[in-house]
């Protein structure tokens, strides 16, 4: 099986360093120390630009890296919502690949589903049942 791009690989491998505490509190260090040596440097320009410049780059670089992996984890979550809706007797295969459709045809879809639900809580109040498929 595939493994994906060398930047799918680079990327979910940052993701998962990334997001360890130790990394963390390596960031917050570096923080600290730039803080406690303000004095030292006198708060000059520069010390404030070493600063103004590192995190800049690492919040620009790290936002590639982030819109990535919520892709590639959005995408997953798709396929394995479509593998339900097709595995499912009595689901609807149109919703299959929602996401794929324009805003007029999704908005079709959400307000079959609104009124669906609309009539589902109609029903609840007067006692009846809420499982089941209200479609034949």
């Amino acid at each position: 099986m595939n493994n994906g791009t060398w930047y799918s690989r680079f990327a979910k491998a940052s993701s998962r360093f990334c997001g360890r505490p130790r990394v963390f509190v390596f960031a917050l260090a570096i923080i600290l120390v730039w803080g406690i040596t303000g004095p030292i440097f006198h708060f000059s320009d520069t010390w404030q630009l070493v600063i103004n410049t590192s995190t800049t780059i690492v919040t620009f670089l790290m936002v590639f890296l982030i819109q990535n992996t919520q892709n590639r984890d959005t995408e997953a979550i798709q396929i394995k919502l479509d593998e339900l809706i097709r595995a499912t007797r009595g689901a609807h295969n149109a919703l299959l690949d929602l996401e794929e459709l324009d805003d007029e045809q999704l908005a079709e879809f959400r307000d079959r589903y609104e009124a669906l639900a609309s009539a589902a809580r109609a029903k609840l109040d007067q006692g009846y049942s809420d499982t089941g498929s209200p479609e034949p």
